[in-house]
């Protein structure tokens, strides 16, 4: 038998084998679809009414003036014709190559057959000048209010996001060029990872981002040593181990959200803010939360700021001696961290120094692109759910989230997975990405009807813990900041909230970058810079206007600011005292297992 006859045999039984695999990993496909679980309707898509607004307004267009949408459309067509013809002649003059392309660049057609082939690039153009014809279309309607219009304007974006060419194995050239290189074994390993993302989210499409066995908490990552030196149902209160002789005297309290896990704040050491916070001489405490499950099911804001926000702080208080914190909040932490200082304003209690808020929102006047989850036939189903389940699952969370962000977070992750057959990478920021957590069903209904849907705290008052308060009643020192590209809390929205806070003295930092990279922007990377204006007095747009822009990170001038408001130095302090010995290691247990019973 020849060479050619057995690489032939090897390369058949390579195939019968990849044939037989597909086989089984479609049974099992099957198998985990049909335990898919029931969603209510109103979480799975845009209300009717969102399409029959729409609908309307552009038949309304076409009553009052018909001559703009049939330019409109003119226009359309006569673009696309045109780029026919373009072609045909091309191909026609004995040229296997695109015509002339003018359709802006997009990092999803970086393949170069995008823009050399033919075949890949008609339906590229066709697709982008259809996207453009769709967004005019709907910028063009003005029978719709500025929310509706928002709406309608983010649902269609994302059917043209889903529908790129990108997404779908015949019309993409990596895709095809992979499964060729790789006789098949590409789509197989594709099919492979769909099935195991499908059983491992019960029947849902949620795509792994990062390699779920590179990270483990505790070992790569939160690794900055310290200790867990209190505990109560809510969550586990970590000091960390000082890295200096001497600390600044007022102890530092970070609040970070519980929308997530802290660990974002301590991901590896060369981008953990918490090792940098305390390489800067700061004792430092972190808040763990507790992952709740059903039995939280009553656990509200009152009991957050009660039971989290006030325990911990007097905790703090009491194993550093100090009679005053200063304190930070992280998005929906610094939220509730506002609510907590105006209650405290109005008890009287002046045991917070200063506040640090990191990407927060008071006002919800504009939530940006997140108000188009926030209309009642939306949070209607997420209360629906809250109350059948006892909690709101970390799943409607992190899907929601990722459609903000759908191209990288959704289509572009299930490109390489699903039809290259890549394994995910090991990226830690998304590795934490994917570990998130519940929310307690009455805490989720609260905070969404009385603060993102009625917007109570920056206006009529938001009752906690028995008192109505206001973002006027802040009187606490603060240092704001905010993330020019963040899609969670646009900064506009959060620089106004401050603004109407009742503090004195208020500084505002703008990040480069988005929710999360702007935040954790270490000095080392020297990547993002930030903007700085004393003058709070002006719109957002002016502000921006008369900004200074500083190149890096702003962790350094927060430091500076810091640093005024903690107090002399004094011997470093290590982890607890004879009424707090440390419990366990950090990153504690609450991190790791999620429950109050560890």
């Amino acid at each position: 038998m020849t060479t050619d006859q057995n690489d032939a045999g090897a390369e058949l039984e390579r195939l019968n084998q990849n044939i037989s695999r597909m086989e089984e990993l479609s049974q099992r496909l099957v198998a985990a679809m049909a335990n898919k679980r029931k969603v209510d309707p109103s979480l799975q898509g845009p209300s009717h009414d969102v399409f029959m607004k729409a609908a309307t307004a552009y038949w309304q267009e076409w009553m009052n003036n018909p001559a703009k949408i049939i330019e409109h459309q003119a226009g359309y067509w006569g673009g696309m014709l045109q780029h026919y013809v373009d072609a045909q002649r091309t191909l026609s003059s004995g040229k296997l190559a695109a015509p002339p392309d003018d359709t802006p660049g997009d990092k999803r057609f970086a393949n170069p057959l995008w823009t050399t082939h033919p075949y890949f690039n008609f339906i590229k153009q066709n697709y982008m000048r259809t996207a453009q014809a769709i967004d005019d279309a709907v910028d063009a309607l003005e029978d719709l209010d500025e929310r509706d219009r928002q709406k309608v304007g983010y649902f269609t974006q994302q059917i043209m996001d889903m529908f790129a060419p990108t997404n779908f194995l015949a019309t993409n050239p990596d895709a095809l060029e992979r499964a060729v290189a790789t006789q098949g074994q590409s789509l197989v390993d594709g099919l492979e990872n769909l099935v195991r993302d499908i059983e491992s989210h019960d029947g849902e499409l949620m795509v792994t981002l990062s390699d779920p066995k590179a990270f483990h908490v505790g070992e790569n990552l939160a690794t900055t040593p310290g200790k867990v030196v209190f505990r109560n149902r809510l969550f586990e209160l970590i000091q960390y181990t000082p890295t200096t002789e001497t600390v600044h005297q007022t102890p530092l309290l970070i609040f970070p959200p519980w929308i997530n896990k802290f660990y974002i704040l301590d991901l590896k050491e060369k981008n953990s803010l918490i090792k940098w916070i305390v390489d800067q001489g700061f004792t430092l405490f972190v808040v763990s939360w507790v992952n709740p499950d059903a039995s939280y099911a009553d656990v509200g804001m009152d009991d957050y700021v009660q039971d989290g926000y006030l325990t911990a702080m007097e905790q703090v208080k009491q194993i550093t001696g100090e009679k005053q914190v200063n304190a930070v909040g992280y998005c929906i932490a610094g939220t509730t961290l506002s609510l907590t200082l105006a209650l405290m304003a109005k008890r009287g209690d002046t045991s917070v120094k200063s506040a640090t808020f990191f990407t927060t929102l008071t006002d919800f006047s504009d939530p940006g692109e997140v108000g188009v989850f926030l209309d009642d036939s939306f949070v209607d189903g997420i209360e629906r759910e809250c109350m059948q389940s006892g909690i709101l699952d970390s799943f409607f969370m992190s899907r929601t989230f990722s459609f903000l962000r759908s191209n990288d977070l959704i289509y572009g992750p299930a490109v390489k997975s699903y039809m290259m057959g890549e394994t995910p990478p090991a990226f830690d920021l998304l590795h934490w990405n994917g570990d998130g957590t519940n929310l307690p069903a009455r805490m989720a209904i609260e905070y969404l009807r009385g603060l993102c849907q009625s917007d109570r705290f920056a206006t009529t008052g938001f009752t906690i813990c028995g008192e109505s308060v206001t973002s006027a009643d802040v009187k606490t020192t603060l240092c704001a900041i905010a993330c020019e590209t963040d899609h969670i809390a646009p900064w506009k929205p959060s620089y106004r909230g401050i603004q109407k806070f009742g503090s004195r003295s208020k500084t505002f930092i703008l990040s480069e970058s988005g929710h999360i990279a702007g935040i954790v922007n270490p000095p080392s990377k020297k990547k993002y810079g930030h903007y700085t204006n004393p003058n709070l007095k002006l719109s957002p747009e002016e502000w921006l206007d008369g900004a200074t822009f500083n190149e890096g990170t702003w962790w350094g001038r927060w430091q500076e600011w810091l640093s005024k408001k903690s107090g002399k130095q004094v011997p470093a302090r290590q982890p607890g005292d004879a009424g707090h010995p440390a419990l366990v290691d950090a990153p504690g247990t609450y991190v790791v297992t999620g429950g109050a019973a560890a």
